[in-house]
């Protein structure tokens, strides 16, 4: 069983970078920069990830020690038939769905964290920052810190550390230190807040925030979603499900993510598209943050106070303050720049769901499959239902492969305002 699981599990990294249908746009400072932010990057992030964030390479070797950890926390994980779901919608099509939620952090964000925290202890750093939404990504820092012997310090976007003090006290079990965005502790959070005592808070913010305090405290920033170097290191979810397709002898035909700022989505359809397999790629967002259908293409910064380097992406701008929605990993203002240039390109399609149609799709689900999807995850389920109506409509045999990117259990206190509102 231990050499299957290592026979699927990869041994390179997959970068879209060089595959994509034209050159992607450069990082740059904007035109009146007063410091570089590209040196910037060099002072808070790890080397050996800032060097993957910049390279052309198609395929990077995952070391043997981050390999070892994958195993360690229950790489690769399942690739499951969601059959009860096909029944229930009595619809020809196959449903397959990774289930990232298996993970001990219950999400696909350690597929990053662990590189990320792997590559700060070679350099000798002893803590690390970040920012989380929902709470997945810093839940994932902070085990990754802790099983690489480090600190960590995470700025929890006010919101969702108000929704959800579960988060906060994995977080805390795993030793990491969680702060509600905007703080006091930042001069950017101070600003925020002077401006607005009762702001809610943001990914943007909080990245802000988390990049400050690295910067002023000579420790290491890392990156949870939109910088190429995440989608790189979770392709891991991509590569996994090919190989478990083809024991199963299945070709896909539409893959299928939910995007916050685009990890989850790449990491699992990237591979895919480099294999030139499937004929449909979804990206679904959020109608309450309308970034697909409301955002522009063209240079933003991907954090609110501008720190980092400006990239060409799908954007909202930068001090789009989003709603504090159910769904807090889809509360950002951008996308990923590889997704938001396969998306102009036509290449990958998109669709927004509201709060009560993702309720349904989450209920759905969960009658049928007995697991409680992320909030955020069942924006994908929800296009994988629509995709196998209309495939039960056109009685086509359609292969349908989605990125179940975490599992909801600790999301349950927004379910449960979800049905107060809902189930009236």
């Amino acid at each position: 069983m231990a050499i299957e699981r290592e026979e699927i599990l990869p041994k390179y990294w997959y970068n879209i970078i060089p595959d994509l249908p034209k050159p992607l746009p450069p990082p740059r400072d904007p035109p009146d920069a007063e410091f570089s932010r590209i040196d910037l990057l060099r002072k808070i992030m790890p080397k050996e990830v800032l060097r993957q964030q910049f390279t052309v390479e198609r395929f990077i070797k995952i070391p043997e020690e981050v390999r070892e950890a994958y195993l360690n926390i229950g790489r690769p994980t399942p690739l499951m038939r969601a059959k009860r779901l096909e029944e229930m919608l009595n619809t020809p099509a196959k449903i397959y769905f990774k289930f990232e939620g298996a993970t001990p952090t219950g999400s696909h964000k350690i597929n990053t964290a662990l590189p990320q925290a792997y590559f700060a202890k070679a350099e000798g750093v002893n803590h690390v920052v970040t920012e989380t939404g929902a709470g997945q990504w810093g839940t994932a820092v902070a085990l990754a810190a802790r099983m690489y012997n480090m600190e960590s310090t995470i700025f929890m976007v006010k919101v969702s550390y108000e929704q959800k003090p579960q988060r906060r006290t994995i977080m805390e079990l795993y030793g990491g230190k969680v702060y509600a965005s905007p703080t006091n502790l930042t001069e950017y959070g101070k600003k925020v807040l002077a401006e607005n005592p009762s702001h809610p808070g943001s990914l943007g913010v909080a990245m802000s925030e988390a990049i400050e305090y690295a910067l002023t405290n000579n420790y290491r920033y890392l990156v949870g979603s939109v910088l190429d170097v995440a989608i790189l290191h979770q392709s891991v979810i991509g590569q996994e499900a090919m190989k478990q397709l083809d024991i199963l002898g299945e070709e896909p035909d539409i893959l299928i993510g939910c995007v916050g700022g685009g990890s989850n989505f790449g990491g699992f359809a990237f591979p895919f598209l480099g294999a030139k397999r499937g004929e449909k790629f979804i990206a679904v967002g959020s109608y309450e943050i309308p970034k697909f259908s409301q955002g522009d293409y063209m240079y933003d910064f991907p954090d609110s106070a501008g720190l980092l380097p400006m990239v060409k992406m799908i954007t909202l701008g930068k001090d789009y303050v989003p709603p504090p929605i159910y769904a807090g990993g889809l509360r950002y203002h951008g996308a990923a720049p590889s997704l938001s240039l396969l998306i102009k390109e036509g290449i990958v399609e998109w669709r927004e769901y509201s709060e009560p149609e993702i309720f349904e799709a989450a209920r759905l689900f969960a009658e049928a499959q007995g697991i409680v999807p992320a909030p955020e995850s069942a924006h994908a389920i929800k296009a994988v239902i629509d995709e196998a109506l209309k495939a039960k409509k056109n009685n086509e045999r359609k292969v349908i492969v989605f990125n179940l990117s975490g599992h909801g259990l600790l999301d349950l206190p927004n379910y449960e305002s979800m049905m107060k509102r809902l189930l009236k």
